[in-house]
C-alpha cells in the first residue's frame, strides 16, 4: 500500500512537472481609442465593463501604462516589434521596417504556435500568409455579411475569435489577438459612433459628466499654432461643440466599449470551456487614448494624459494568488509587450527590441529595479497645421512637451496640475528643472533608435 502510494505521489509530480512545462497560450484583447479610465474598475462612473472588471479581479491592473506614440497605425507597429517609431520606421499606417522573424507574432508561429489575428490591421496589408488564420477588417461599424445581411463589426470580431479558438489544433499551442475596431469612429459617418441597436437602451437615462477642462479657455491655453485647422479641434466640433452633441456621441462611444466587454466575456468563457485558460496568459489594452474634448480637442496624437495612457491588464497562470485583483502604478509601455510575451512562451527576445518583460513586476520575489521616465514621439501627419509633430519626457511628477516644428517647449507639474492647464516653461523657478530635462529627453530621443 505504501509503495502504492508512493507511486502515486511520483506519478502526480511527474504530471505537474508536464504541466508546467506546458506553452502558455497567449490571448491578446486590443481595443481601439479607449483610454485608461474607460473602464468600470478604473472607476468610470457611466461605463459598465462587468467582464473586464471581473477579469481584472484575477489580474494584475497597470495604472500608469502608456503608449509611446498615441496613433492607431503605429502603436500597433510597436505592439508587435516591441519598438518605438523611430526605430520600426511606421510614421503613420504603412508596413513597419522590422523583420517579421524579429516580431513577437513571426517568433511564436517559427517556435511552433498556432498564429492568429481578427480585425484591425492598420499596417498596410495584413501578411496573411505569416499566419495559421487571419481575418482583417475595419474602418467602418457595419459590414454585409456572407448574406448581405448587416453585421456589426464587434460582432464580426466575436465570430472571428471563436472560430479561431473552435478550429484550431488542440496539439499546439496559440497565439490570438483579437483587435477590435470599437471604440474607433467612424469617420466619414457624421453620427461617428454606431454601436449595435440592442445597446442603446444602454445610458439611456445617464448624463454623462463633462471633463472640468473641456472648455474654451483650456482650447486657448494650447500653443499659438494650435487653431481651427487642427484636426483635433475639427473633430471636436464633429463630436463635442454642443452639451447635447456631446451626450449622443459619449453614449454612442461607451455603448461601443460595452459591446467589445461583451465579447471579451465570450472570448474568456471559451477559453474556459476549452479547459485552456489556467494556462493562457491574457493580456487586455489599447492602441491609444482619447480626448473627450478635453483641451477642446478630439481624438488622440499629442502628449496629454488623456491621450497616451492606456488600460493594461494582465492576467499570468503563473501569477501567484497574493497579486490576483492588484494595481501596479510603474510606469508600463506598449513596447513592453512583446517581450513579455516572448519571455511567457519561452522564447529569447531579439536584441533590437525595446521594451522590457513586465512579468517580473508580479513575479519576482524582490520588486525589480524599473523605469520612472519614456520618450514620447508623433510625426506630422498631413502638414504641421493639420496634425502637428510632438515628443515629450514623461515622468510621474513633471512632462516636458516638445513640439519640433514650431521649436515650442512646455512644462507641466502633474501632481499639482493633473490636468496639463499651467504651463512652467517660462517659470524662472523652473528653469534648473527645464534644463535637466532637456538633456535627458536628448539622451532617451536618441536611445529610441
Amino acid at each position: 500500500m505504501k509503495l502504492l502510494s508512493i507511486h502515486l505521489l511520483l506519478l502526480s509530480g511527474l504530471c505537474s512537472l508536464a504541466s508546467a512545462a506546458k506553452p502558455l497560450n497567449i490571448v491578446v484583447l486590443y481595443a481601439d481609442d479607449w483610454r485608461f479610465d474607460t473602464l468600470g474598475v478604473a472607476g468610470n462612473p457611466v461605463v459598465q465593463t462587468p467582464h473586464l472588471d471581473k477579469l481584472a479581479e484575477s489580474s494584475v491592473r497597470f495604472t500608469q501604462n502608456c503608449v509611446t506614440t498615441a496613433i492607431c497605425g503605429v502603436s500597433r507597429a510597436s505592439l508587435f516589434t516591441g519598438q518605438w517609431m523611430a526605430r520600426h520606421g511606421n510614421k503613420a499606417f504603412q508596413p513597419w521596417k522590422t523583420p517579421w522573424e524579429e516580431t513577437y507574432p513571426g517568433l511564436l508561429r517559427d517556435h511552433g504556435y498556432y498564429l492568429g489575428h481578427v480585425g484591425k490591421w492598420h499596417n498596410g496589408n495584413i501578411p496573411a500568409e505569416k499566419f495559421d488564420y487571419s481575418r482583417s477588417y475595419f474602418g467602418k461599424h457595419w459590414f454585409k455579411d456572407e448574406n448581405g445581411k448587416p453585421i456589426h463589426v464587434t460582432q464580426r470580431n466575436e465570430n472571428d475569435a471563436l472560430e479561431f479558438l473552435h478550429t484550431r489544433p488542440k496539439d499546439k499551442p496559440f497565439c490570438l489577438t483579437v483587435a477590435f475596431f470599437a471604440t474607433h469612429a467612424e469617420d466619414g459617418n457624421p453620427l461617428q459612433f454606431l454601436p449595435m441597436p440592442q445597446s442603446m437602451n444602454l445610458y439611456k437615462d445617464t448624463t454623462v459628466p463633462v471633463p472640468v477642462n473641456a472648455t474654451e479657455e483650456s482650447w486657448k491655453r494650447l500653443p499659438d499654432f494650435f487653431d481651427e485647422k487642427n484636426e483635433g479641434r475639427n473633430r471636436w466640433h464633429w463630436r463635442f461643440d454642443t452639451p447635447e452633441k456631446f451626450q449622443t456621441m459619449m453614449k454612442n462611444y461607451y455603448r461601443l466599449a460595452s459591446e467589445v466587454d461583451v465579447v471579451c466575456g465570450k472570448v474568456l468563457a471559451e477559453l474556459e470551456k476549452q479547459g485552456v485558460l489556467d494556462n493562457t496568459l491574457v493580456i487586455f489594452t489599447t492602441d491609444n487614448g482619447y480626448y473627450h474634448a478635453e483641451h477642446g480637442l478630439a481624438d488622440k496624437w499629442y502628449p496629454h494624459q488623456e491621450s497616451i495612457r492606456v488600460p493594461l491588464i494582465i492576467q499570468d497562470p503563473r501569477m501567484p494568488k497574493d497579486k490576483h485583483g492588484t494595481t501596479n502604478d510603474d510606469f508600463t509601455l506598449n513596447v513592453d509587450l512583446a517581450p513579455t510575451i516572448l519571455a511567457a512562451a519561452g522564447i529569447p527576445e531579439p536584441k533590437n527590441m525595446q521594451g522590457r518583460d513586465i512579468a517580473p513586476l508580479y513575479l519576482a520575489a524582490k520588486t525589480p529595479d524599473w523605469r520612472t521616465e519614456f520618450f514620447y514621439e508623433h510625426a506630422t501627419l498631413n502638414k504641421a497645421s493639420f496634425i502637428p509633430a510632438s515628443e515629450a519626457l514623461v515622468r510621474k511628477d513633471y512632462k516636458y512637451f516638445y513640439w519640433p516644428e514650431q521649436k515650442v517647449e512646455q512644462l507641466f507639474d502633474l501632481q499639482k496640475d493633473p490636468h496639463e492647464e499651467n504651463d512652467l516653461v517660462k517659470d524662472p523657478a523652473q528653469a534648473t528643472r527645464l534644463a535637466e530635462m532637456r538633456t535627458r529627453f536628448k539622451e532617451l530621443k536618441k536611445a529610441a533608435r
